[in-house]
């Protein structure tokens, strides 16, 4: 089963925890709700949810609740902005979701793709690493994003999560998002590091989508438990969001709408260019 065509499904991915993966998803949402668009959000971290936490909102039901054959993805969706940015939390600590076996898989999915189309984006904040999960929606989604930091750890773990979807999941596609960068040299270098590695030992190009620059401001939103995008929307962050929005705005509906994989050199020019 895929996940709704009609919709741009974003994974937002990491290959470790710590590295801002899920501020990204959220604010990265918001960003794309602030160019016109309609967006929902949903916590895939299935075993420790915490996108709740960062919006500072309590779900009455989440996820879990969608089990039940009475319930419908409207009965559990928390509306963030008027009807155009919804959110779908998930549960904690809930072992039958955390696995995602097939018969979870089959009535989750079969109850949310009648939902998502009422949405322009749909962004996938998957839990790092490895898991179950990761691989299973990050294949199903149309953009791969991978989010990293210059940290050593970082680009190993990226690089195994990478090389992990490519050969179990034939996906050749990923778009990179570093984070936590002092300067933007910084996150080139780390980006090229990686284009490296996957170019030469896997043999896949991959595409930098963006750059965010370290920003006090993220902490604050963090302990605030309030959106950066709404704590300081002009902070350096949050305005490196707006780009990488921006650029997913622009990218040409034609290309995403088919099944094929993303031209990544075509898509590397692109992203450079601004266009």
């Amino acid at each position: 089963m895929s996940i709704d065509k009609k919709t741009l499904s974003i994974a937002i991915m990491s290959g470790k925890g710590g590295v801002g993966k899920t501020n990204i998803a959220l604010n990265l949402a918001y960003a794309l709700y602030d160019l016109k668009n309609s967006a929902i959000l949903m916590d895939c971290d299935l075993g420790l949810a915490n996108l709740d936490v960062l919006l500072g909102v309590t779900p009455e039901k989440n996820l879990q609740d969608l089990l039940d054959p009475d319930l419908q993805a409207r009965d559990i969706v928390i509306s963030l902005e008027d009807s155009r940015l919804d959110f779908l939390p998930a549960a904690t600590g809930v072992p039958e979701l955390a696995n995602w076996d097939s018969d979870i898989q089959s009535i989750l999915l079969e109850k949310l793709n009648d939902f998502f189309h009422n949405y322009d984006y749909l962004l996938l904040d998957l839990e790092a690493g490895i898991g179950n999960t990761v691989t299973i929606l990050g294949a199903m989604a149309r953009l791969k994003c991978v989010v990293i930091t210059p940290e050593p750890t970082s680009l190993t773990d990226s690089y195994a999560l990478i090389k992990i979807l490519s050969s179990q999941r034939g996906i050749r596609d990923f778009l990179i998002i570093v984070n936590m960068v002092k300067t933007r040299r910084e996150g080139e270098l780390a980006f090229e590091r990686l284009q490296r590695a996957c170019r030469h030992f896997l043999g896949i190009e991959i595409a930098l989508l963006g750059i965010i620059l370290r920003d006090s401001a993220v902490s604050k939103a963090v302990l605030s438990q309030t959106p950066l995008c709404k704590l300081e929307p002009e902070s350096m962050a949050y305005r490196n969001i707006k780009e990488i929005a921006l650029k997913i705005n622009k990218l040409d509906t034609d290309v995403l709408s088919t099944d094929s994989a993303l031209d990544m050199d075509m898509l590397n020019l692109d992203i450079h260019l601004g266009h």
